[in-house]
């Protein structure tokens, strides 16, 4: 669809994420901050990790979004004995003897990686490679990934028996972790209401692949006051021990800090949040509302932090 204008766009762009959050919401009870956040991600041009224990809806809350979104959308269960070529795909020999593609589960608009810690490193690189490259290569043969394409892996943070932990290079590749939390006792009253009856919920289709890749376009354009895109680099330097901005806090707690990536994704998430708040141009406040899910991944607390119960979100509120 053509605007008229990008301040038509931008207010096009707001209606879409509270009917997308309404659509949604017909499923999923709850979880406002975590539906906002994968929808920043997905309007971002972003991949998403989503942290919780099992049973939070966190493969229902995927694959409603995929629906929702009237885009393509495929599940795949990490397990330790999966190989690259099963998310990849592989060349086999057709019956007139000439090697044809066999596309994997990778091409797809959506792809929800369940509990990506499960698999060994080697399937993770591969999919690191394609949420990075947007492609995959086979036979020395690239092949694009359809467009839009995102990534949402999840992960359970209790058991670590037989995991594969994601260093943190693979961490970065993701815009965002996001942690699920448990529902209130009212929010797992209406759950169980719900889920324990017969209801047929239709969901209608809000968005097309083609409206999430101009708002993609969109938020690339939207200005950002300088002071806010100096807020933005400065707290991700901040978090680099041993350097000029460091803090004593940083100093003490943290042994790595984030990269150069994480300032980006600061400001493209914000821009993003300003958007759909109905605001034209993004300020400081909505950079400290993204920077826990830019920020919590991308910074390895130390052994004292660990000992004395410093969470991440406890170092980056420090930096505000």
């Amino acid at each position: 669809m053509e605007y008229k204008s990008d301040v038509e766009a931008v207010d096009a762009m707001a209606q879409s994420y509270k009917d997308l959050k309404k659509e949604i919401g017909k499923v999923i009870v709850g979880q406002d901050d975590v539906v906002r956040a994968v929808i920043i991600a997905l309007f971002s041009n972003g991949h998403s990790l989503l942290v919780g224990v099992p049973g939070l809806a966190k493969t229902l809350l995927v694959s409603t979004i995929a629906e929702v979104l009237d885009l393509d959308f495929k599940r795949i269960q990490f397990t330790p004995d999966l190989m690259p070529s099963d998310i990849t795909g592989s060349e086999i020999l057709d019956e007139d003897r000439h090697f044809k593609f066999n596309r994997g589960p990778l091409f797809s608009n959506i792809v929800l990686a369940d509990e990506i810690n499960r698999t060994p490193p080697k399937t993770q690189a591969a999919l690191l490679e394609a949420m990075q490259e947007r492609s995959v290569t086979v036979s020395g043969t690239r092949h694009e990934l359809p467009k839009p394409f995102f990534v949402l892996a999840t992960q359970n943070p209790i058991e670590q028996e037989g995991t594969y932990p994601l260093p943190e290079a693979q961490l970065d590749r993701f815009m965002f972790n996001i942690t699920l939390d448990y529902p209130s006792y009212e929010e797992e009253l209406d759950v169980v209401r719900g889920t324990t009856m017969v209801q047929e919920i239709k969901l209608n289709h809000i968005l097309t692949g083609a409206q999430i890749l101009g708002f993609q376009q969109l938020i690339r354009k939207i200005p950002i006051a300088d002071n806010v895109l100096r807020y933005a680099v400065s707290l991700a330097t901040k978090t680099r021990p041993k350097t000029p901005m460091a803090t004593d806090m940083v100093n003490n707690y943290i042994s790595w800090g984030a990269g150069p990536r994480a300032s980006q994704y600061l400001v493209l998430g914000a821009k993003c949040h300003a958007a759909i708040s109905g605001k034209y141009s993004p300020d400081i406040e909505d950079i400290q509302t993204i920077a826990n899910y830019v920020l919590r991944h991308r910074i390895v607390r130390n052994y004292k932090a660990e000992a004395e119960g410093i969470s991440e979100e406890d170092i980056i509120k420090s930096l505000f």
